[in-house]
């Protein structure tokens, strides 16, 4: 298929590259250069800036319920666009396209959502000592948000933060991931074709230190939302902590999954457990990531999963028999081999995969590694691409210490049939996320749902994004005192 030109907007004007820097953006399944992308220049990030705080007084003051149909009239436009959207995003970004489709196709709920929401936004009266007095607590749209999102769902990312930020009254300057443009630029596109009004939500694209760091210091800007690594979090948050932005921060993670021993089907749980592993060839902050499974059924389960592991197809998401692409750039690749010469060198076991396909791509084989020591890299950092760690384990308290152990917390798993244990380790695990004989929150289906809150605790952020908790991370609190006159 033909990519798209590329495109910043910036106070309703769709900018190209001519007298900008460009970059190159790459098929990671053929290495190819599929385009190039017009990069801001300090001058356009501060009059994206800018456009978000001339464009907030009218947004903030329009009513939730005019704000409401022009996010509907956005999904109507989504809903004529998914199979272009999810193409564009199989180009740049690498993943099936059946994947692709699913991630768009989720989009047009995302946004009826929160245009609901974001016509519930409800204040209180708090009862005063005086029957002269009216106390009230008013929630108000924060103002212009910079929010930054990164590659590996360049479509479901950017709109989880855009239709809370615009359903709560802010305004915008979305800054996308350069790996993944033309997925991002088309959702920001249906928004301006639903009539969205210039200045309210503008992109922009470029050095992630450069733009981040003008973005937050910018007198324009009042909240920050983030999603990536813990390491780019943290910058991002000690430089907001300086300037005194709010914000809401959601960060990777390495996520535990516990195999009791009463799981009866074990096979068809090692059938999930590659599927949700290797989905979106594992660059997911919620993929389970780190398996622990009781010795009773530690060997049969390995073996299963194995055998699906060898089943996966790798190739260009446009083939129909894929079930994995390629990583989404090349320093994934890097990152892989130095995760498993790691492993290997502690005495971990290679069951499958550990080297890059000998093709042109990105394309890593599907790797799993058991008796793996704790010391090992893959074990204390999240390996982010087609690296499993399995271990054994025997003790539940054992197990529940190493799950804890790391400084991260974000998503959680537990396969049981008893409910004394599945009360206890959604109880125990320390995640801001917990999902019991399952792998999805929410809906078997997608990675998120817009009804229910995502987001992690510890060092993997703070604040939520989805459920009515999204929409206050964008919302101010005011108290009013009145006093009647005499």
């Amino acid at each position: 298929m033909e990519y798209t030109p590329l495109r910043l907007l910036i106070d309703g004007q769709w900018l190209d590259g001519q007298g900008r820097e460009t970059l190159p953006v790459i098929n990671p399944a053929t290495e190819a250069v599929l385009g190039q992308l017009p990069v801001a220049s300090e001058a356009d990030v501060e009059r994206a800036a800018r456009a978000a705080e001339r464009s907030f007084p009218a947004w903030r003051d329009m009513s939730a319920y005019d704000r409401a149909k022009i996010l509907f009239r956005t999904g109507e436009v989504l809903r004529g666009r998914v199979e272009r959207i999810a193409q564009l995003m199989t180009l740049e970004q690498g993943k099936p396209l059946n994947q692709a489709r699913q991630e768009v196709i989720h989009l047009p709920d995302m946004l009826v959502w929160h245009a609901e929401e974001g016509r519930r936004v409800y204040g209180r009266t708090i009862p005063a000592r005086d029957l002269g007095h009216r106390q009230v607590s008013a929630r108000e749209p924060m103002g212009p948000i910079a929010a930054f999102t990164t590659w590996n769902y360049p479509a479901m990312i950017p709109m989880k933060k855009v239709c809370a930020i615009l359903a709560a009254g802010c305004t915008c300057v979305l800054k996308g991931a350069e790996e993944t443009p033309a997925s991002t630029m088309e959702l920001v596109r249906a928004f301006a074709d639903a009539g969205l009004p210039e200045g309210v939500l503008n992109l922009v694209y470029g050095a992630p230190d450069r733009i981040s760091s003008q973005l937050i210091a910018s007198p324009s800007i009042r909240g920050i939302s983030f999603t990536g690594s813990t390491a780019v979090g943290r910058k991002l948050a000690e430089l907001s902590g300086r300037h005194l932005k709010r914000t809401v921060m959601e960060l990777g993670g390495h996520a535990p999954v516990i195999v009791m021993d009463d799981v009866r089907d074990l096979a068809s749980l090692a059938r999930t457990s590659v599927l949700r592993k290797f989905r979106n060839s594992a660059q997911g902050c919620v993929n389970p990531s780190r398996f622990f499974i009781h010795r009773k059924l530690y060997e049969p389960f390995v073996e299963a999963f194995v055998a699906e592991t060898r089943a996966l197809v790798v190739g260009d998401g446009f083939s129909p028999e894929v079930n994995m692409g390629p990583l989404a750039h090349e320093r994934r690749l890097g990152a892989m081999q130095h995760c498993v010469d790691d492993a290997l060198a502690q005495g971990a076991t290679l069951r499958c995969g550990g080297r890059r396909l000998d093709r042109p791509g990105y394309f890593w084989e599907p790797t799993v590694l058991t008796d793996v020591p704790a010391s090992a890299l893959v074990m204390n950092e999240e390996p982010f691409g087609p690296v499993v760690p399995i271990n054994a384990f025997d003790d539940v308290e054992e197990v529940l210490a190493e799950a804890n152990r790391l400084p991260v917390g974000l998503a959680a798993y537990a396969f049981t049939n008893s409910t004394l244990w599945a009360n206890r380790l959604s109880r125990r695990l320390e995640a801001g996320m917990v999902a019991i004989n399952s792998f999805a929150f929410g809906a078997a289906n997608a990675s998120s749902t817009p009804e229910v809150p995502f987001g992690g605790i510890k060092a993997s952020g703070f604040g939520a994004e989805c459920g009515s908790e999204g929409i206050e991370g964008y919302l101010n609190i005011k108290f009013v005192s009145e006093y009647e006159q005499a």
